[in-house]
């Protein structure tokens, strides 16, 4: 399992900073991520949510408990969108989907990780979308889109 130590010495290397680099750009002081990376000092909850923004990451993947990079707020700008012209907006696809954490080949490192890739979970999801598809608001739902795609090809 990674450890946040690892993660933000991880994240520092990616975009080539230095330790001092990264404390002062971050406003933190000056051997404050040396203290964390070597785990002489773990972050507040506040330097936590600063490191994760800073690196456009989620909190449970700098803490290690996750490897899916993806941030709360991106995921959800990328799960809907505003149209316009809709009275009802669809939603769409993520741009990454979390189950894309789950990647073959890849060790599963989380307890997320390996929810995601059970059978049992993906089976109650599935089973849950079903159901939601059949009430009548899934019905109705499901026919705007088909009319909007089908109005679109045209």
């Amino acid at each position: 399992m990674v450890t946040m130590a690892q993660r933000i010495e991880e994240l520092r290397g990616e975009r080539g900073l230095s330790r001092p680099a990264l404390s002062a750009a971050l406003g933190f002081p000056k051997n404050a991520v040396e203290k964390f990376e070597t785990g002489r000092a773990t972050p507040t909850r506040e330097q936590q949510e600063k490191m994760a923004s800073y690196f456009g990451v989620s909190i449970f993947y700098l803490k290690g408990e996750s490897s899916d990079r993806t941030s709360q707020e991106t995921w959800m700008d990328a799960a809907y969108k505003e149209e316009e012209s809709a009275s009802v907006s669809a939603p769409r696809r993520a741009s990454r989907p979390a189950a894309q954490s789950v990647r073959s080949g890849q060790e599963q490192n989380t307890v997320f990780d390996a929810l995601l890739g059970s059978k049992a979970f993906q089976d109650m999801v599935r089973a849950t979308v079903l159901e939601v598809l059949r009430s009548r608001e899934g019905q109705e739902l499901l026919e705007r889109t088909v009319r909007k795609e089908l109005d679109r090809q045209r």
